[in-house]
């Protein structure tokens, strides 16, 4: 007898089986909260409905990368793990594809399996992009829009979903989502004790009265399609499940635009449904005046429809027979179909169309060979149903589960056992219930029960009635088919989950889920894009809706829609079978795990274990047979090339030959018992393959500390040789400057010689004028000294030296310096610079254009941050005093930013700073330990969220204000109090702020304070045009107005030596060939090159050493601060002294110490 509580983790080895043993290890588990049981590598789930706490990021953590499954419980965690670590080929087999099938009856626990199984791949991601919360945020959205309360389930899938997720190297890419028969008649109609689905419910308790309004709604008003209404008791759950909705579509990217049309359509699917009709004098449906007049009309309103047209539509149709028109009037059941039809084709086509949204939102951007990416599929389909009335949709599901149990049976059994066969393996057969028979039964063509199904709807003399008298002359004689006896039109099947009896009842009606075309076209036609488009749309051969490109829509404008009940319209069978076929290859492609959950008891209650219950569902899913084959077969099957190729090592024999006796060799070595080694293959247990991960696992490690030893001796020896580098350079660029130091001491003492000789020529001329003149020898020019490098010889020019423009230099300027490593942010260095008379070269705004970097597609520059801030970003912070937050900074370092928090002192202050590199923010606070700091991104449809949070914001203001009263996820803490500026007079985003953008958004909110005009482009919206002012970073040159401005005062001859001036934020836009050798010919040539590559090494520098720049600079620092990362510095010195030796020649001449000025230079 077992003792309770200690039955044991995995089912395959206990010493006794049989049916009693096994239910009673089940319960002892249960009854210790110990939910998840093994079957080798197949997990059994049992529903505890109830929360318990081992779902936390503790127990995350601790199932993350395990190389051995004993050595934690058993977990849906330890699944994912599985999965993850066999699609990156970590578990005994080479990379494959992953498939995890979770199966069971409603209410067993397959949807909250699912999202723990999403939870934990994308922390196995281990990713740092908001993918992932997209990813997550999934199911929820769906099971709004897509679950419903049933009798046997809370929160039943009323549709099945394959979830595909593609990986490259690990990291997730995307998701894909396939959808499977949406049960569209539960909208219309809902049996005793259940409901509508969910997100009607959750519409009115969310929403708020206002926004009812606007949709013509009341909460209090009962609605025909929902036959509950929404229970008091159950308004604060579903506000909050309103709220979870709203947040998931923000993150996954709806647009509020799209959100509001979502909501739109479903209210005037509720209107819609409040038609209602009367009989004429020929017994003819009209619209009732009183109630259903009003409702058709707010319908149509919302649903931007024609009421005129719609109506006659719904009460009767137009033929055509040999060129007349035929009216012909419905009766009221018949117009009640076709109201409910409409309303189905909306829901439908609308769920078709969030579907299709999520995939373009989450789906992969990025191209990746097949050969270099995973999958890992899931399937959470709607399980086992059996109700007091079941129809078309319950024999669907049950016909998807019949499919499912084949292919379980097929992989677990029969496949394997044919392989044992095969292979020469000594094995004793495992029976087991083969329910293809059943599956024939479905499918078959051209006789089975969809075929004649398809067969009777394109009749149009086709009845219910005869549909199943047809079924009952074909199949009465089979022993999984009966008809039943005095119930009208009913047929029984025996399922492998038991006997269901179905109603016959609109079978045909459902199948051919058709409606008038003229509703069609109204729809069509609508005035709200959404309907118009969803309506657009072609239906694929699985029943999934297809959107047309523009090129397509050209080629297809012409093609009729299918609209009738023709055999070229599918039929809702048919693209049934063809998803079943699509969903059966997808799993075929990949290595299956299987989850199987079991439901504890009928009446949804906790600690009830019913073993009546739970025993059936162990003999009809065949989980005795499923443990005895675990615990005598062999789960995992390798070729021997794939297992010589994993393995060899273990044997230290990389070129191990691919025989049966390198198997055995590798199996001996790894101290194996029990494996087998066939005539291809090589067959293992589970606990084989943790063994074998286990030995690799060490070796990884062995060769990683191998790799960390070598790694560092190689990279100290290149280290040293840099910095012997380094030194060898210093000792040059000593000498170097020693010789421009020397050279320009010259250059001064044959100045003042000249100097004096000019002194002395005056004094003789001017006595020449009083007597007559003499001749008198000319004094002799001494010689410039001869450079010491091979460089070109100067020229020598008549009169002045010019520049390119021709403009004569005559004057100098100095110019402050900020230096953006000093603390007080003031250098104590100055510069002295030379301009031209008409400042052709001497702003640091004088630019040609902006660089293109090459990195511009992956990732943004600190330059490219500014334009990106001014043009889109400014609406979001700019207050209506024209200020900005108190907690938001500009441009600041990590660095700069704790320096602040720290000076502030308080633990929870905070700013929000914008972010140096990329297009997003980062939220910076103290905590009790550090200061932490988290990216915030702004989604595709404007809103704002923290990277790795649920919660989406649609401002910046609101982000910091929910988080004052809120937690995050990993911070036991609130945002307190906002940290300000450093500085009162000077603000750290001074440099972000466009006085022009702000004065036209407070313009507008003066003239209109609720709302903010924009002006939408293709790419976004925006606040003024782009090319309206200064508002575009793409502005280059400074206003030339106000004596502020270089171009005017240079232009003027002022001495402009205490002027600063802001640079602009932006940088030249020219391709630098950073290796080629710049040998300037005029002074201008030199500054402007090196003014347009010190941008470029400013951005550089600013990424990589994390430092706060200044945007005050003189164009003399710009010569050697970019010298580093573009060219050496042996080519810049020659360029200088080249333009050293060529000064010499000219009268005309200023002093200008570069020595000083490179001497003072912070190499």
């Amino acid at each position: 007898m077992m003792a309770d509580g200690k039955a044991p983790d995995d089912l395959t080895t206990l010493s006794q089986l049989d049916e009693t043993d096994l239910l009673r290890a089940l319960k002892a588990r249960y009854e210790s909260d110990k939910i998840y049981t093994y079957v080798g590598d197949i997990l059994i789930a049992v529903n505890p409905f109830k929360d318990l706490p081992i779902y936390g990021k503790d127990v995350c953590k601790r199932y993350m990368f395990n190389n051995s499954r004993c050595s934690q419980p058993p977990h849906i965690y330890a699944l994912a793990e599985l999965a993850y670590q066999s699609m990156l080929g970590k578990r005994g087999l080479l990379p494959a594809n992953q498939c995890i099938l979770i199966s069971g009856e409603s209410g067993a626990g397959k949807t909250e399996s699912t999202k723990l199984l999403l939870r934990q791949l994308m922390e196995l991601c281990n990713g740092n992009t908001q993918l992932e919360q997209q990813i997550l945020q999934v199911n929820p959205l769906l099971e709004a829009f897509g679950n419903a309360q049933t009798l046997m389930n809370d929160n039943s899938s009323r549709f099945g979903k394959y979830i595909q997720l593609t990986f490259h190297k690990g990291q997730v890419l995307g998701a894909k989502i396939s959808e499977y028969l949406l049960e569209k008649s539960r909208l219309v109609q809902q049996d005793a004790g259940e409901e509508n689905f969910h997100v009607f419910y959750y519409m009115f308790a969310g929403k708020t009265a206002d926004s009812l309004a606007e949709l013509s709604m009341s909460p209090r008003k009962r609605y025909r399609y929902l036959v509950k209404g929404i229970a008091p008791e159950n308004v604060t759950k579903s506000k909050l499940k309103y709220d979870e909705l709203i947040n998931a579509l923000e993150l996954v990217g709806f647009t509020d635009r799209e959100q509001s049309d979502m909501f739109t359509i479903l209210a005037g699917i509720l209107h819609l449904g409040e038609v209602v009709f009367s009989p004429d004098e020929s017994e003819a449906a009209t619209i009732r005046e009183q109630g259903g007049a009003q409702a058709i009309a707010v319908a149509c309103h919302l649903l931007g429809i024609d009421t005129t047209e719609v109506s006659k539509c719904l009460t009767s149709s137009l033929t055509v027979t040999r060129g007349d028109h035929v009216e012909r009037k419905y009766t009221i059941q018949q117009a009640e179909d076709v109201r409910d039809a409409m309303a189905k084709a909306l829901y439908g086509r609308l769920f078709g169309w969030i579907v299709n949204k999520v995939n373009q939102l989450v789906g992969s951007k990025t191209i990746i060979p097949p050969n270099e990416s995973q999958q890992i599929g899931i399937l959470d389909i709607f399980g086992f149903e059996h109700f007091e009335h079941n129809s078309f949709e319950q024999a669907c599901i049950n016909l998807a589960n019949e499919q499912l149990q084949l292919f379980f049976n097929q992989f677990v059994f029969k496949q394997e056992q044919e392989e044992y066969t095969r292979e020469g393996i000594d094995w004793t057969e495992v029976k087991f219930s083969d329910n293809q028979h059943l599956l024939d039964l479905f499918l078959d063509k051209p006789i089975g029960i969809l075929s004649l199904l398809d067969e009777e709807s394109f009749f149009p003399s086709g009845t219910d009635r005869s549909f199943v008298d047809k079924l009952n002359s074909k199949f009465n004689h089979l022993p999984h088919y009966s008809k039943c006896k005095h119930s009208g039109i009913r047929f029984t099947i025996s399922h492998y989950a038991g006997q269901v009896s179905y109603s016959g009842s609109n079978w045909l009606e459902k199948n051919r889920d058709t409606f008038p075309s003229g509703i069609i076209n109204a729809l069509m036609q609508s005035k709200n894009k959404l309907i118009e488009r969803i309506f657009k749309a072609q239906i694929t051969r699985t029943g999934s809706l297809a959107f047309q490109s523009k090129r397509t829509r050209k080629l297809t404008a012409k093609r009729p829609v299918l609209t009738g009940t023709s055999k070229s319209k599918m039929t809702v069978s048919g693209q049934f079978r063809n998803s079943l076929k699509i969903l059966m290859e997808k799993m075929n492609a990949a290595s299956p795990i299987f989850v199987r959950c079991l439901k504890p008891n009928q009446k949804k209650a906790p600690n009830m274990f019913d073993s009546q219950y739970m025993l059936a569902q162990l003999l009809y899913t065949g989980m005795l047979e499923t443990v005895k084959i675990r615990r005598d077969g062999f789960a995992v099957r390798v070729s021997f090339e794939e297992f010589v190729t994993k393995y060899n090592l273990l044997v230290s024999s990389p070129n191990l030959a691919v025989t049966a006796e390198s198997c055995q060799k590798i199996l001996t070595a790894s101290g194996l018992s029990g494996a087998h080694v066939g005539k291809t293959k090589v067959f293992l247990r589970s606990h084989h393959v943790d063994t074998l991960s286990e030995k690799m696992h060490k070796l990884d490690q062995s060769a990683i500390k191998i790799q960390k030893v070598v790694r560092g001796h190689k990279d100290r020896k290149w280290v040293k040789k840099i910095k012997e580098d380094v030194r060898e350079r210093e000792r040059k660029v000593a000498e170097m400057l020693q010789q421009v130091e020397e050279l320009g001491q010259s250059l001064v003492r044959q100045q003042e010689v000249l100097c004096q000789a000019d002194k002395e020529a005056a004094k003789v001329e001017k006595l020449s004028k009083a007597a007559p003149p003499s001749p008198l020898p000319s004094p002799q020019q001494p010689e410039p000294p001869a450079p010491h490098h091979n460089i070109l010889s100067p020229e020598k020019i008549d009169g002045s030296f010019r520049s390119s423009s021709g403009s004569s230099i005559s004057e100098h300027t100095q110019l402050k310096v900020r230096n953006p490593m000093s603390d007080d942010g003031e250098s104590s260095v100055g510069s002295e610079a030379l301009f031209d008379s008409n400042g052709d070269f001497s702003s640091d705004d004088d630019f040609s254009q902006p660089l293109e970097s090459e990195d511009a597609v992956y990732s943004s520059t600190p330059v490219s941050v500014y334009g990106w801030f001014k043009e889109t970003q400014t609406r979001y912070l700019l207050q209506v005093t024209g200020t900005f937050p108190e907690w938001f900074h500009g441009i600041i370092s990590r660095r700069h930013a704790e320096y602040l928090l720290n000076k502030l002192g308080a633990i929870g202050g905070f700013l929000l700073r914008v972010s140096q590199t990329k297009f997003s923010y980062c939220l910076s606070f103290k905590a009790e330990d550090r200061c932490r700091h988290y990216m915030v991104e702004q989604l595709y449809n404007g809103k704002f969220i923290i990277i790795g949070e649920a919660k989406t914001h649609s401002s910046l203001t609101s982000l910091v204000k929910y988080y004052q009263m809120n937690k995050i996820s990993n911070w036991d803490g609130f945002l307190t109090v906002p940290c300000g500026q450093e500085f009162k007079d000077q603000k750290d985003y001074d440099d972000l702020v466009d006085q022009q953008m702000i004065a036209v958004i407070l313009k507008s909110l003066r003239r209109r304070p609720d709302t903010i005009p924009k002006t939408t482009q293709d790419d976004g919206e925006y606040l003024v045009p782009r090319d309206s002012g200064r508002n575009s970073y793409l502005s280059l040159l400074p206003d030339s107005e106000g004596s502020d401005s270089p171009h005017k005062a240079l232009s003027q001859n002022k001495n402009y030596a205490d002027k600063t001036w802001e640079l602009p934020p932006s940088i030249p836009n020219r391709r630098i060939d950073y290796g080629q050798i710049i040998t300037p010919t005029s002074l201008q040539e030199v500054l402007v090159t090196s003014q347009n590559l010190y941008f470029f090494s400013l951005q550089r520098f600013y990424i990589q050493k994390n430092f706060s720049i200044s945007s005050k600079v003189s164009l003399i620092d710009s010569i050697y601060l970019y010298i580093e990362p573009l060219m050496s510095l042996c080519e810049v010195f020659f360029a200088i002294k080249m333009f050293c030796l060529q000064r010499y020649h000219f009268k005309p001449f200023t002093r200008l110490c570069f020595s000083t000025c490179i001497l003072q230079a912070n190499l």
